[in-house]
């Protein structure tokens, strides 16, 4: 791995035979993270960013490789594609255009303002689930992601990495994540397959690169997620037990909300 330093974010670049992944952290308000996939030949973008800064940062730094790009990929997140023709897995389309996503996006066009890129208006194709695409010289394969979550896809790329909405980390989960006791049972049905793919690197839409070990944390995890869910019956108590269990994990201010969403 090597880092190339950045005005706002930056960029994090894995090499693997077959392809060179390009890791952009936007540092935006949402968490964002964006990617590059370079073949020999061509390149293919996923998840670009929202924010005018970074995509002027993305942009510039896209054109440095000095390759075409093939394929441009928006999965869960829209974000500044421009003019630009990309893919969205099937559903997706008419998902953003729903009360929830496009709801969404409005709420962040009233707090964001001018600093968020104009909406893409490129044609967008759609792809099929349980299909793999080639693109630069690289296999897609769009399998479905965690049933809890948007009808976007979790996408192995070039059978080395792994790509879900949120990167697997070892911190506190959010409550954007895990939204109800059933969402739990998703996401470790989500990250059990994931590691089942064979993939080295797994990345997000939120968070960036991460190895396996984070996977299996997060397994482990939301297991004593559940566990203590069934075994507290009140907000307060469970917050106290997942505190004691994991005594020194990051985000434990996030552990209200995420209670919130689970007694409610």
């Amino acid at each position: 791995m090597t880092v190339m330093g950045q005005t706002k974010g930056r960029f994090d670049v894995y090499e693997f035979n077959t392809l060179k992944l390009h890791v952009y952290y936007t540092n935006d308000a949402l968490g964002d993270a964006s990617y590059i996939v370079e073949g020999k030949e061509a390149i293919v973008t996923l998840e670009q960013p929202l924010f005018k800064d970074n995509v002027a940062e993305f942009d510039t730094y896209l054109a440095k490789l000095g390759k075409p790009v093939e394929q441009r990929v928006t999965n869960y997140h829209i974000g500044g594609t421009g003019n630009h023709d990309h893919v969205m897995v099937a559903g997706m389309p008419k998902f953003t255009e729903g009360p929830v996503y496009g709801g969404m996006i409005r709420n962040f066009q009233e707090i964001f303002g001018d600093s968020m890129t104009d909406l893409p208006t490129g044609k967008v194709s759609e792809v099929n689930f349980n299909k793999s695409y080639t693109w630069a010289g690289i296999s897609f394969e769009f399998r479905h992601g965690a049933t809890s979550d948007f009808p976007a896809a979790s996408i192995i790329i070039g059978d080395k990495v792994y790509y879900t909405h949120w990167t697997p980390a070892q911190s506190h989960i959010s409550h954007l994540q895990i939204t109800s006791p059933e969402a739990i049972d998703a996401e470790i049905a989500e990250a059990e397959k994931s590691l089942e793919s064979g993939c080295e690197l797994f990345i997000g839409g939120h968070g960036g690169a991460t190895n396996a070990d984070a996977v299996r944390f997060k397994i482990r995890y939301l297991k004593d997620m559940k566990r203590l869910l069934a075994e507290n019956k009140t907000e307060e108590t469970f917050i106290e037990a997942m505190k004691k269990a994991y005594p020194d994990l990051p985000e434990a201010d996030g552990l209200t909300e995420l209670a919130k969403a689970l007694y409610k």
